[in-house]
């Protein structure tokens, strides 16, 4: 059987890894070719975790960035030693440069690629874009390349990682304005130390951004300007304890017992959880409720100094939101997915929170007032030579703006949207209501982001690498 792999990144890595694995081998379907499409130089890291600048960390405490699922000490095995020269003092975990992430996710596909060579499955890579995909006769799939090429296969995973970042305000072509910040070192060099600096955009993105003009002793002022003003909460010291009940199993349970799944399931369990540590819910769904209205700086303070606080409830959040949640959200009831989207801005700034060495830098120059946050931003627009901002105290200018607005989840990205028309058009896939793609054929996968039906946060290391097993698990089906 003949594997096409469409994507490079983290998400094919970790296919990559879950296909090398022995445990069933004995079930795939003979041998055959695997075959990567990806025209990028950087070849495994994708876009977050190419060549950038030092300062530039993964989000992620170790436990939750390996590819592999389920083994939540793969990428800290891998780093050994080193990470005592990335150690978070508050975290007490080392939270590396993306840079050097990206040589752990080359190392793993590296590894792979060699041990399905040795079961008879050879890994090829083609550094080309996929631009089509049509059915021939039999049951083989053809896939063409930009360069005009054609290859066949009788499976395709595709793992194309995320959207473009949006721009909201119409500001693509104008002198000062980059449109995707990454990799963070270009951004940088089209920077001046004179410049008033506009980011767009208070959540993950903004803070590398932030954090970037800090480590380059940028002098000027920095505004991060949002609608909601809702900064991402801050990562808490791992205990390394798992969840005993918010778990897919239970999720799965509920599930079959009840014939559906309801918001209210989801808490039960994590009462529960929280129960068993002497911990009360509400006082949790509390502080949930006031992010939005709580002053941003001051919430930012009680939160680093909450990093060592023992109770677990946010703990089993940030973790179980990545673990059980894309599982969980394909059967919840339309109602409760319509309220959790409601406070989409919430549930990511938890699910998705900054590093504490991040958090003390935006502290540091939010003390400093050299940062600051607006909220109820309206419009950026340019006006003779610079950038004017309406928010809800006013107006104010920038010289530069940065967009540090993520993309959607399950957004197309732009490069991959022939492809996902020519799969529509040969009745391989269709698009979900929601966002992302569905495969329509058993024998089209899709692994990442792009994977339709999922949830509005965006998918984790961790929900990547459970998807993944999922997908080798039926590739290896005849």
């Amino acid at each position: 059987m003949d594997i096409a792999i469409v994507g490079g990144g983290a998400a094919a890595v970790a296919l990559l890894d879950a296909l090398a694995a022995t445990e069933d081998n004995a079930a795939v379907d003979g041998t055959g070719t695997i075959t990567v499409f990806e025209p990028s130089p950087h070849r495994w890291r994708g876009r977050p975790y190419g060549p950038d600048l030092e300062a530039v960390l993964v989000n992620t405490p170790p436990a939750l960035m390996s590819v592999r699922a389920g083994d939540f000490g793969h990428f800290a095995a891998w780093l050994g030693k080193r990470g005592a020269d990335h150690l978070d003092p508050l975290l007490g975990q080392p939270l590396v440069p993306r840079a050097l992430y990206g040589e752990y996710l080359v190392h793993s596909a590296e590894k792979a690629a060699a041990a399905l060579a040795e079961q008879g499955r050879p890994v090829r890579v083609v550094a080309a874009r996929v631009t089509d995909a049509v059915v021939r006769s039999g049951t083989r799939l053809v896939l063409r390349t930009d360069e005009g090429q054609e290859y066949e296969a009788d499976r395709v995973a595709l793992c194309m990682g995320g959207g473009t970042p949006p721009d909201l305000y119409g500001l693509t072509g104008e002198a000062g304005f980059t449109a995707d910040p990454y990799p963070l070192a270009d951004t940088l060099d089209h920077i001046a130390a004179g410049d008033d600096v506009a980011v767009i955009g208070s959540g993950l993105t903004a803070v590398d951004v932030v954090v970037a003009l800090a480590a380059h002793g940028y002098p000027g002022r920095i505004t991060l300007l949002s609608r909601s003003g809702v900064l991402p909460y801050v990562w808490q010291r791992p205990d390394g304890r798992r969840p005993a009940h918010v778990t897919v199993e239970q999720v799965a349970k509920l599930h079959s017992a009840q014939g559906y799944l309801a918001l209210d399931d989801l808490v039960g369990l994590l009462r529960t959880e929280m129960a068993d540590a002497g911990e009360d819910f509400d006082e949790l769904a509390a502080q949930l409720r006031s992010a939005r209205t709580e002053d941003p700086v001051r919430r930012l303070r009680q939160q680093i100094a909450a990093v060592d606080d023992p109770r677990i409830g946010r703990r089993v959040l940030q973790e179980t939101a990545h673990t059980v949640g894309p599982y969980a959200w394909r059967l919840l009831r339309e109602p409760d997915r319509v309220w959790l989207r409601r406070h989409r801005r919430t549930a990511t700034s938890v699910a998705s929170p900054m590093v504490p060495l991040n958090a003390s830098v935006l502290m540091r120059l939010l003390d400093s007032g050299q940062l600051t946050v607006s909220s109820g931003v309206t419009a950026v627009e340019p006006v003779n030579g610079r950038f004017q901002v309406r928010d809800a105290e006013g107006q104010r200018t920038a010289h530069v703006v940065v967009n540090a607005v993520n993309a959607p989840p399950q957004a197309v990205p732009g490069a991959a949207r022939h492809l996902v028309r020519s799969l529509m058009d040969a009745g391989l896939a269709t698009l979900h209501p929601s966002g992302g793609m569905v495969p329509a054929d058993p024998r089209v996968h899709v692994v990442g982001d792009l994977a339709g039906g999922g949830s509005f946060i965006t998918s984790s290391i961790a929900g990547v690498a459970a998807q993944a097993s999922r997908t080798a698990a039926a590739l290896r089906t005849p």
